[in-house]
């Protein structure tokens, strides 16, 4: 069959020419139009049940709320995990599905078993969180340069998030710090006693006199016209003057008994930036399936719009986004690519010794690389560093090498008269089994990660693919295009002796070969012995389940004492952002604090927790650190002095895949089940001791068992 086809692309070979052709254009466009990532998002498939009852306590959270909502979720099709966690006044629960289950089907019967929960009176129905995965926070901005916090925020939910919100791929924009404006009534107890009045009879009077009503039409000479009564309040005297009861005909207003002021909402996050004070974070989430670099250009884009209409003196910045690291990953990738092109390139010239032969040889590496973009579209594979880097040039031309270099030699031999068609047709059949043969074998080693599942398979099957693909490529065009390019390019004419390079190489390589030829239990003794040490080396090899990739950016996870104020924290996050811009001027471009829990909460943390941001610069801009490791070495022995906190250094990525998968920050976490509170706490202390003793351990803490003090 494989000489039938190489037989039909010689007799038409202005077909397969055209035909490699269309797969070029193809090629192109498919990877004009391929997703480009930094690596594979690894996060399960989850949805997220967020609810907020803010007068209840973490134990009757827990109690009324989460275990309802668990019992309910419970025995769904294709789950997973559920988890969960219960604060004051905040439930979470996260609910895992199996891989390959479609996520709106996911959210779909989560919602459904939630119409079944029946919370306790005053408390909202339970939300879903935004279709993003771990990965899906792509996009980080500070609002500063307002003259109020209340400004900072207001100007952040209503000018800013919604115009955001409208980019296409965009499933979340949170917002995070900042005062929410509230009109607040201050009730005089002394005053409503006076007029015998209750603070529920102030409530509902409140509620509906703060409405508009509809009253019908009104007809008159013959023109109709709609009657509205206008109740809405737009400031704070329509709220002093409305009417809560009228007493013989003298109403008693809200002001009687009450001040109204503009007050805040109980604040659960705050942010801060670069030591200079408190600001207000927005946070994009990409919707899941989009692509990362795509979704963060357009919101830069709209960004850069939204500041043409904010007021005077407010400023929005760009923090962090992941365009930056995506582009330097694909730099990276693009830089590994061409240099390893040019190399191969390069050697075929040297050892091939003919022009037309390398150009023939050369022109696998694109059009293998066009063909498996192609593919690589079509079964939703992007283009990151797991995939396009695993590509070896060498593999792709292998056959195509050892094809020429026959053909080469056939032509230049042959005296039988033949054709040139089809002396390249022989000399093609004779190698066609055992480039075959090398190229299928190469294939199979790859097959096996195709069955990984979980994090391991959507980690490396894209990798897996990509290789394959590009093998495919080249296999179709060792049986079609370079036969054909022989045939066109190859005259009887082309020489097959070796040129001076390869004569040089020879002549070190004769008297090695000779050597191993007339000793040959000395070369088998070596190979044993290297055999053997290398076995022995191998047991004192570590192992990693993927090189840590450098985002570029530093996150300091901080734990204080669980009775920590928001303000308290915001002023240790304001001090530690002025101590490393202080001590690493060169090194950290913007640092910038968020402390306890956002508006929509994806993170549940409490006040007492804080992230600290580092966006680096180049590194060719360091002077103190030379490597990213040493610079963490460095920041935490900066920031060791600082007392009543705990510090755990990390990555954006690398935090939030941690964080979603397993429910914990760390590389490695370690959970203790039991009844007794105090047995826990005791065995979580021997665990953390054990862990401590683990060569090449860092940051082992035991997860924070003390809860905020409760005045009851």
């Amino acid at each position: 069959m494989l000489t039938r086809i190489l037989e039909w692309s010689l007799r038409h070979r202005p077909a397969v020419l055209a035909g490699w052709g269309a797969i070029a254009v193809a090629g192109v466009l498919s990877a004009l139009r391929l997703p480009l990532d930094a690596f594979p998002d690894t996060t399960p498939v989850m949805v997220q049940v967020n609810a907020t009852a803010p007068a209840l306590s973490p134990l009757e959270i827990e109690r009324q709320i989460t275990r309802p909502v668990e019992s309910a979720i419970s025995g769904l099709p294709h789950l997973r995990e559920v988890r969960s966690v219960s604060k004051f006044g905040f439930s979470q629960v996260t609910v895992t599905f199996e891989d390959g289950t479609d996520i709106y089907l996911g959210r779909q019967v989560v919602m459904e078993r939630l119409q079944t929960v029946e919370l306790p009176s005053g408390v909202g129905r339970p939300e879903l969180g935004p279709v993003a995965t771990g990965l899906g926070e792509v996009f980080h901005y500070l609002v500063t340069g307002a003259k109020t916090l209340a400004e900072a925020r207001t100007i952040q939910d209503w000018l800013i998030k919604p115009q955001l919100r409208s980019v296409p791929g965009v499933a979340e924009v949170n917002s995070w710090g900042g005062d929410e404006r509230q009109i607040q009534v201050v009730v005089d107890p002394a005053k409503l006693q006076q007029y015998d009045l209750t603070l529920a009879g102030l409530a509902e009077a409140l509620e509906n006199n703060n409405t508009n009503v509809g009253g019908g039409t009104l007809d008159q000479a013959g023109e109709s016209q709609l009657v509205q009564g206008i109740g809405i309040a737009t400031g704070l005297e329509d709220v002093e003057e409305m009417v809560i009861e009228a007493r013989e005909g003298v109403p008693i207003r809200v002001r009687d008994v009450a001040r109204v002021v503009e007050g805040r909402e109980i604040r659960r996050g705050a942010v801060s930036a670069d030591g200079k004070g408190e600001a207000v974070l927005g946070l994009g989430f990409m919707l899941m399936g989009e692509n990362s670099h795509d979704v963060t250009t357009r919101l830069a884009v709209r960004l850069e719009e939204i500041r043409k209409s904010l007021p005077k003196g407010v400023e929005v910045t760009t923090v962090y986004d992941r365009t930056s690291l995506v582009d330097r990953v694909l730099h990276t990738v693009r830089t590994n690519l061409l240099e390893g092109a040019l190399l191969v390139v390069a050697v075929l010239f040297a050892f091939l010794g003919n022009l037309r032969a390398g150009l023939i040889v050369a022109s696998a590496i694109p059009l293998s690389m066009l063909f498996a973009s192609n593919l690589m579209l079509r079964f939703g594979i992007a283009g990151s560093l797991m995939s396009l880097g695993a590509i070896d040039f060498g593999l792709v031309v292998d056959s195509s090498v050892i094809q020429i270099e026959n053909v080469m030699r056939r032509l230049a031999e042959d005296r039988s008269g033949a054709s040139r068609l089809e002396v390249v047709r022989d000399a093609v059949v004779e190698v066609r089994k055992p480039t075959m043969f090398g190229e299928l074998i190469i294939a199979i080693v790859y097959l096996p990660i195709l069955t990984l599942q979980g994090i391991e398979g959507k980690m490396f099957r894209p990798m897996a693919l990509t290789v394959i693909f590009a093998l495919a490529g080249a296999m179709l065009m060792s049986l079609t295009l370079i036969p054909v390019l022989a045939s066109l390019g190859l005259t009887r004419r082309v020489s097959h002796r070796e040129n001076a390079f390869v004569r040089w190489i020879q002549r070190g390589y004769r008297p090695v070969l000779g050597f191993a030829l007339r000793r040959p239990w000395v070369v088998v003794g070596a190979a044993l012995f290297a055999l053997a040490g290398a076995a022995l080396l191998s047991t004192r090899l570590g192992s990693e389940f993927i090189p840590r990739l450098k985002e570029g950016a530093l996150v300091i996870n901080t734990v204080r004492l669980a009775g920590v104020s928001l303000d308290e924290s915001v002023r240790y996050g304001i001090q530690i952002e002025r101590a490393i811009l202080e001590k690493f001027p060169d090194e950290v471009e913007r640092v910038w604090t968020r402390s306890g829990s956002a508006e929509i909460t994806t993170d549940p943390m409490g006040v007492e927790l804080s992230d600290i941001f580092i966006t680096l610069k180049p590194r060719e801009k360091w002077k103190r650190a030379s490597t990213q490791d040493d610079l963490v070495r460095m920041m935490s022995v900066e920031l060791s002095s600082l007392p009543g906190m705990r510090m755990i250094f990390t990555q954006p990525i690398e935090m939030r895949v941690n964080e979603m998968i397993a429910g914990i920050r760390g590389d490695v976490g370690v959970k203790i089940f039991g009844d007794d509170f105090e047995t826990l706490r005791a065995k979580a202390r021997e665990v953390e001791a054990v862990l401590k003793r683990v060569p090449g351990a860092a940051d082992v803490v035991t997860e924070q068992i003390t809860g905020q003090p409760v005045l009851a």
